[in-house]
């Protein structure tokens, strides 16, 4: 073998020596703030600077033999861990057991997670086939409001889940409409439709509820239980999870297979990264995005229904709260891709459930630690994690025939 030949060789395991090295910087960053929480408890900060030192070390090869984003990561990863870990050591453990219980923490995650997941993966479809959404606040607005109307007047949790999917995908046509078809700037349009959305969900909600509010024996969709209560862990976390949270990770599943593994798919993505070859090749890029556009309301009117008939069994004005653009951020932060949205969205809605818990170390605080999952998004969007390629023609219109 020649050496010309032999040099690709020797980058790429060049390549994956720096990043075996960010990993590890990133999983020590993490043991470290770990060792100083339950079960463990360890009460001296020295092995967590230990840890964290070691984790900033790896990181900081990683970024010297090129691997930038996760190097970086690491170093952020091992300062973070050093940080949690010595205040977790200044605490007292009585705090800590109450705030740290891994099983109800985690299941609390993937409540707070289920709106973003349904959301992101809404914003996905719409994204990859080339059209901006940052409507999906209103969207997961209208199909909250839309799904405790729908199981109140049907007198069925599943009649609100059809009525709200049905709402959702009829108000991202309008979104459709201006931004394919009229080919308005898609961010106007998208900011127009939340305001509707918070406008339409309070007018009605007045008009048909009035200050009574939803009733208090609204249909809501129903807890799934596993007989895995007596497994450790596991069963605190799965055993009892709403459909809808199931759901949530199963759409994770099935969203990669349809977009990256079927004819359809690729027709979808082919419209958000070259809509001109895709209209030579005689796709109508018109219909694809249209379809992207009215599949992510739907979805997105799923995360709202999880609020109000999964979660909160009522309804209230603008209940959302904001979590639309959350979840477009954690699209962003996976990278327009399923699974990388999913992790992002576990992270925001470790955040939520942290937030819930953190006020047990100083009441006065409880509003600021509401921030913690929009702090993280600002984290996520400003670009500490690295910067997100985008298909190649989001946000730009379809040019006149």
């Amino acid at each position: 073998m020649t050496a010309t030949a032999q040099r690709p060789t020797v980058r790429t395991r060049a390549w994956a020596s720096a990043a075996a090295l960010g990993w590890a910087g990133i999983a020590l960053g993490f043991l470290a703030f770990f060792v100083a929480l339950p079960p463990l408890l360890v009460r001296s900060f020295v092995p967590s600077v230990i840890l964290a030192l070691i984790g900033f070390a790896a990181g900081a090869f990683a970024v010297g033999r090129g691997e930038r984003r996760l190097g970086w990561w690491a170093m952020v990863a091992a300062l973070a861990g050093l940080a949690g870990a010595i205040a977790a050591t200044e605490s007292g453990e009585g705090h800590l057991k109450e705030v740290v219980v891994w099983g109800a923490l985690l299941a609390a995650t993937l409540r707070y997670a289920t709106p973003l997941i349904f959301g992101a993966l809404g914003g996905l479809f719409s994204e990859r086939s080339g059209v901006i959404n940052i409507a999906l606040e209103g969207m997961m607005l209208i199909g909250a409001f839309f799904a405790a109307w729908g199981a109140d007047v049907t007198d069925s949790w599943v009649g609100g889940l059809v009525i709200a999917v049905l709402a959702g995908a009829v108000f991202a046509l309008i979104h459709a409409l201006f931004a394919v078809t009229l080919r308005a700037d898609q961010i106007v349009s998208g900011t127009a439709l939340n305001l509707l959305a918070l406008g339409i969900s309070g007018y009605l909600y007045i008009d048909i509820y009035g200050e009574k509010g939803t009733p208090d024996d609204l249909p809501g969709v129903p807890d799934i239980h596993l007989p895995i209560k007596s497994v450790p862990l596991l069963g605190d976390i799965f055993g009892q999870l709403n459909l809808l949270v199931w759901l949530a990770l199963a759409l994770v599943v099935i969203t990669w297979v349809v977009v990256f593994r079927t004819a359809g798919g690729l027709r979808l993505r082919s419209a958000g990264e070259n809509p001109l070859a895709a209209e030579t090749a005689g796709l109508s890029v018109v219909r694809t995005r249209y379809l992207g556009v009215m599949t992510s309301g739907g979805l997105a009117a799923l995360g709202g229904a999880f609020l109000s008939i999964g979660f909160v069994h009522s309804f209230t004005q603008n209940m959302t709260a904001g979590r639309g653009f959350i979840a477009l951020a954690a699209l962003i932060f996976g990278r327009w891709r399923p699974g990388g949205a999913l992790a992002a969205t576990l992270l925001f809605g470790f955040g939520s459930a942290l937030a819930q818990r953190l006020p047990t170390f100083s009441p006065s605080g409880a509003v600021l630690f509401q921030a913690l999952p929009y702090v993280l998004t600002l984290i996520a969007v400003t670009g500490v994690i690295g910067r997100s390629i985008a298909p190649a023609a989001l946000g730009r219109p379809l040019p006149r025939s």
